[in-house]
This record gives C-alpha cells, structure tokens and sequence, in this order.
C-alpha cells in the first residue's frame, strides 16, 4: 500500500548555508513513496503562500500549535477554513495573554477553540498538522 502521507518542512534560518538543508524523510518499508519536502524561506520566499496554500486546501481537520502567531493571511486562511467546516484548534504559548490585538485574538473572535499551554515555560513551537497527513513547521505563523 502506497504511502500517501505529504509533509512540508520550512526552514527560514536567513544566514543557514543551503549546504545545511539535507531533510531526511523516513520511509516504511512497505511505503513506495516517500513524502515531499519543501524547504521555503521568509519573507520573500514564499514560505507565507505556501502555508497558506496547504490550508486552502485542507479538508477535514488543522491543528496549531504556535508561541506567538502573527501573520494576518495565515489567520484569515485559518478562519475562511473554519467557515468551510474544517475543524480548526489553535494552542499558544502563555505569552499571547498580555499581547494587544493580535492574529490569536483574530482566531478566537472567529469562533475557533484557542488554548492557552500555561503548563510549560515556553511553548516555542511553530507547527501545524493538516488533515492528519500535511505538516508545517517554521517561523512563519
């Protein structure tokens, strides 16, 4: 059975030489096809479309996971897919309590469950899984 599983890596490390960017993507052994990989930088590489891109696309379900979340688009292309039925949940870092108005106030006023990861001194992740098979990773958000 054929591995269908996509995954975007992205990467937006300015002064990273490109002779550090070598993903390595396990493969099961029952797998005839690896999953791709898409290494993008920010701002000007298109790194915000892409991600934009994917939850456009998204179906059924997309996870958050973020320590402060700033980018307008990629807000508003969460809400347009939470408008479309997808299931969309949002965790932050402690940190975006004391912000003012932000991409995460944006996300809660839009209806969608936003939570608070208090738990841990810093919650510094960037990531998003979409659908169960996409995942996003970076400094975009």
């Amino acid at each position: 059975m054929a591995c269908k599983s996509r995954s975007i890596v992205l990467l937006f490390a300015i002064m990273l030489p490109l002779s550090c960017v070598s993903p390595s993507v396990p493969v099961s052994a029952d797998s005839a096809v690896a999953p791709a990989i898409n290494v993008l930088f920010s701002p000007r590489g298109g790194a915000t479309e892409a991600v934009v891109r994917e939850l456009r696309n998204a179906k059924k379900e997309i996870l958050v996971q973020a320590y402060s979340f700033t980018s307008a688009p990629i807000a508003k292309a969460l809400v347009d897919a939470h408008k479309r039925g997808v299931k969309v949940t949002v965790v932050l870092d402690k940190s975006q309590r004391s912000e003012k108005y932000s991409s995460a106030d944006f996300v809660i006023h839009a209806g969608i469950p936003t939570y608070i990861d208090a738990k841990h001194a810093t919650a510094y992740n960037k990531i998003m899984i979409i659908d169960g098979s996409t995942q996003i990773t970076g400094s975009v958000l």
